[in-house]
């Protein structure tokens, strides 16, 4: 199948990454009652082989989804460890618990996984909006230890060759969260899905 598109609607692609991020944001701030703020640093579209560069060996906190809908794929969330315990921890009244092997008490792991499931669900939303379509998704898988590990827990790299890659910090008063989001389209479903949009009324 072609990938070519009306060269009109390659601002799509750029508007799907921020409605994503927007909604995190957003949902975020419903959530804990903290006024979050997402400033996109920049969005880039990469080869499978330099986003392996990118993501590199370095403990992170993963959540990675399955997209069983088109666009299909994958998508990884990697977040600093620091800023995430930060983060819950501001979630979370009164005492934390002991840390456990993973370096998170066990309240800190739920908190950050319900903020996992909102993060997914609220970014794979600003696609869906984008695309005028609806994308359901797997439940969100939560690990934490080095980036090979988070990688084998999603089930190894995808076998995709172009990644979409969004490097974003969210800003609460408490805290400034580094978020780099994976996405691992297939991208003869996505382009076709881009296809089918009005580019006058939505571009």
């Amino acid at each position: 199948m072609s990938l070519k598109v009306d060269i009109r609607k390659l601002e799509l692609f750029n508007k799907i990454c921020r409605q994503g991020s927007i909604q995190v944001a957003d949902s975020l701030s419903q959530m804990s009652g903290m006024d979050a703020e997402i400033e996109m640093a920049k969005i880039n579209f990469l080869h499978i082989d330099d986003v392996k560069k990118h993501i590199g060996n370095r403990n992170a906190v993963g959540i990675s989804i399955e997209l069983t809908e088109s666009p299909y794929g994958n998508v990884l969330f990697l977040l600093d460890p620091r800023d995430s315990k930060e983060l819950a921890q501001s979630m979370i009244p009164g005492d934390m618990g002991g840390d456990d092997s993973s370096g998170f008490s066990s309240m800190e792991k739920s908190a950050i996984q319900e903020i996992g499931n909102i993060m997914t669900s609220s970014y794979i939303d600003g696609w869906a909006n984008v695309l005028n379509t609806t994308v359901n998704m797997t439940t969100p898988t939560f690990t934490y230890g080095s980036t090979a590990e988070i990688i084998d827990k999603m089930g190894g790299w995808p076998d995709k060759e172009m990644v979409f890659v969004l490097d974003s910090e969210i800003t609460t008063h408490d805290t400034d969260l580094d978020l780099t989001v994976y996405t691992f389209p297939q991208l003869d479903s996505l382009v076709e899905l881009v296809r089918q949009i009005d580019v006058d009324a939505n571009v």
